[in-house]
């Protein structure tokens, strides 16, 4: 009862902890473009997760930018699925990012389940400075039989 205890008060002081640093630093974000992101088969161990996927920030009249995504989850993880697919809302400082600007960590909270087809919703903040938000929700659809809820940290590097 008190590990369970202590470990929600930690969830709760970590999913707290960006947007209390965002609210004393009032920056106004305008959204830039959406983030696509794709992936194959994720195992979930129970206590986390690992799942490699290849993105493009899509831009109205700009060429795709790609990045490569590793999303590492941390908190209740268990299935099998076999595809992902996830998309946010990229909110930026500026209005137009360059090709790689959106490389970086960002971190924040995440819950999905499927059962065959299944949903999820996760919001993150990092990138250069924790600057950039992937929001309001990012939608995710996958395939396959899991439940998870947690933490969840993004990394994105330029790719191909």
């Amino acid at each position: 009862m008190r590990r369970s205890t202590i470990l929600a008060a930690v969830i709760t002081t970590m999913l707290a902890a960006p947007f209390a640093a965002d609210a004393q630093q009032p920056a106004q974000r305008v959204q830039v473009g959406v983030l696509e992101c794709r992936g194959g088969a994720s195992v979930g161990f129970i206590v986390g997760s690992v799942t490699n996927l290849g993105c493009m920030l899509r831009v109205d009249g700009v060429p795709p930018d790609y990045y490569v995504a590793v999303i590492q989850k941390v908190g209740l993880d268990i299935g099998i699925t076999e595809n992902t697919a996830l998309a946010w809302s990229v909110f930026a400082p500026v209005a137009r990012l360059g090709p790689g600007d959106l490389a970086g960590t960002y971190a924040g909270a995440d819950a999905s389940a499927a059962v065959g087809l299944g949903l999820g919703g996760n919001v993150l903040v990092g990138g250069s400075n924790r600057s950039i938000a992937l929001q309001p929700l990012s939608v995710q659809g996958e395939v396959g039989l899991s439940v998870a809820a947690g933490l969840e940290s993004l990394e994105l590097r330029p790719g191909r």
